[in-house]
């Protein structure tokens, strides 16, 4: 096992399940895919950069986290970097490998920004720079899978342990790609 740094999680095991199951939703998940079989708790590497972003000469920093693996999961954003009471330590065998190369992860990253900052009002945007600086940090995000199903092929339903929310496809995705290979 190796051990890792990772953002604390805000949802305790107890809490994911209840989660998984609660609601119109659960109920309804139950009935199509089947009961929640097991649940487990996944962290997948991110790279933390420093960015400065200029609109109209009025720099701004912020922190940014993309996942290492593919960057195709949602950003995290940071007000700074994060320190030892955001963090923990833990020995885990579920965390994919970064298999993201620096350059291809810095252009995701500024796409990504600009997408952002575009979607606050297009009109507003006046001479933009960003630039970006990769922090060496060792920083994974915690993520719950439930796994459902009745028979050989699982379905999955992924929340994210830090945010408290459920993602969609696009996570699902990723989780399912990543237990295929």
């Amino acid at each position: 096992m190796q051990t890792i740094r990772t953002l604390r999680p805000n949802v305790t095991r107890a809490e994911a399940v209840a989660g998984f199951q609660r609601g119109w939703g659960g109920f309804l998940r139950r009935a199509r895919w089947g009961a929640l079989r097991s649940i487990s708790e996944v962290y997948v590497p991110f790279r933390l950069y420093r960015v400065e972003i200029v609109n109209d000469t009025i720099p701004r920093i912020s922190w940014f986290a993309l996942d290492a693996v593919n960057g195709s999961l949602d950003l995290y954003q940071f007000e700074h970097q994060p320190g030892e009471t955001e963090l923990m330590r833990v020995e885990t065998r579920n965390r994919p490998q970064p298999a993201l190369d620096d350059a291809r992860a810095l252009r995701l990253l500024q796409d990504r920004i600009r997408r952002l900052i575009f979607q606050t009002g297009f009109f507003r945007v006046r001479n933009l720079q960003i630039r970006a600086e990769l922090i060496p940090l060792d920083l994974h995000v915690p993520y719950w899978i439930g796994f459902y199903g009745r028979g050989e092929t699982p379905r999955l339903r992924v929340m994210d342990a830090v945010r408290r929310c459920f993602e969609g496809a696009k996570a699902r995705a990723f989780f399912e790609s990543w237990l295929a290979s």
